[in-house]
């Protein structure tokens, strides 16, 4: 009776969180044995993973979620906890909290390898160019479409490996023409499922503006259904911001429930058209700004490319 009890309030908690769970299989055999004492064994071992961020099975993922609150900014923490080394790389950081990630990043025992950026930001200023004075050999990583300066830049197709894991660059213009996604690997020794950290390109159950920074609706409708979408349903989408407190969602849930990508792509384009978005606060100094990586003078060094 304990046992089937416990298992109740597992499931009920599933269905109020399904995205905290993340084997829905686990559920399906916590019913099939008959074993009572099997089915509170599983149940442990639910509860264990219900309330972890999502990893690999080994536990080489190390995975955090970082917020700034000012422009509703995500930063993500990703590190390869089963090299040596524990190399990390940061995507979209702050400036305003550059500090608070560095200090994890210390406290977490890693080794910062690069501070990455899914386009050029408008509406805060990037934390790359500061890190980079706190820990000189930390390289910095955007697009070359975006026509950017940093220490690497990077193309449609591109691998970027920390330890024995990798990023997979995706290229989705239309928020801005340099936009990416980056996305874990796929393959048996890489997470599961697989993240994709898709900036602006997608957000949870809406999308980046397109009028400005070179933007267009027909790219960013385009991208998202060919480059994002296209992806596992199960796939789970971190995006660059959310201003409704939502913190992960799925290709999945996405192609059923957002408002605007669910759409056929002319309406889509009239609602981008019509969205009469206020001029960005931060646009004429972010942007000057982060077209150098944030506070760096890359002038006098050589950039080099990420080969696949």
């Amino acid at each position: 009776m304990l046992a089937m009890n416990l298992i109740r309030c597992c499931l009920s908690l599933a269905r109020r969180s399904p995205s905290h769970f993340l084997n829905l299989s686990t559920t399906q055999t916590l019913v099939s044995p008959s074993s009572s004492r099997f089915k509170l064994i599983t149940f442990q071992t639910m509860v264990s993973r219900a309330y972890t961020t999502p990893s690999h099975p080994s536990g080489k993922l190390l995975f955090r979620q970082l917020f700034e609150k000012d422009s509703s900014t995500y930063t993500y923490l990703l590190a390869d906890v089963s090299h040596p080394d524990k190399p990390a790389l940061l995507i979209d950081p702050v400036d305003k909290t550059a500090e608070r990630d560095l200090s994890l990043v210390k406290e977490l025992g890693l080794k910062l390898i690069y501070a990455m950026n899914t386009h050029v930001h408008a509406d805060h200023i990037t934390g790359t160019g500061l890190i980079k004075t706190k820990v000189p050999a930390v390289k910095s990583v955007i697009s070359e479409a975006s026509k950017s300066k940093a220490d690497l830049l990077i193309q449609a197709g591109d691998k970027i490996y920390f330890g024995d894991l990798f990023l997979e660059v995706r290229s989705t213009p239309g928020h801005t023409l340099g936009c990416v996604t980056y996305v874990t690997g796929d393959g048996p020794d890489q997470p599961q499922p697989r993240m994709a950290f898709t900036g602006d390109a997608l957000l949870i159950r809406g999308c980046g503006r397109t009028d400005f920074q070179g933007g267009s609706s027909h790219e960013l409708y385009k991208s998202v259904h060919s480059q994002i979408f296209t992806l596992p349903k199960d796939t789970l989408i971190y995006p660059a911001h959310d201003y409704k407190g939502f913190t992960v969602s799925t290709v999945g849930e996405e192609m059923l429930y957002n408002p605007r990508l669910t759409r056929d792509e002319e309406t889509f384009r009239n609602i981008m058209e019509n969205l009469n978005l206020p001029y960005p606060k931060m646009i004429d100094l972010a942007v000057p700004a982060n077209m150098v990586c944030g506070l760096q003078d890359l002038s006098a060094k050589p950039v080099e490319a990420i080969s696949n």
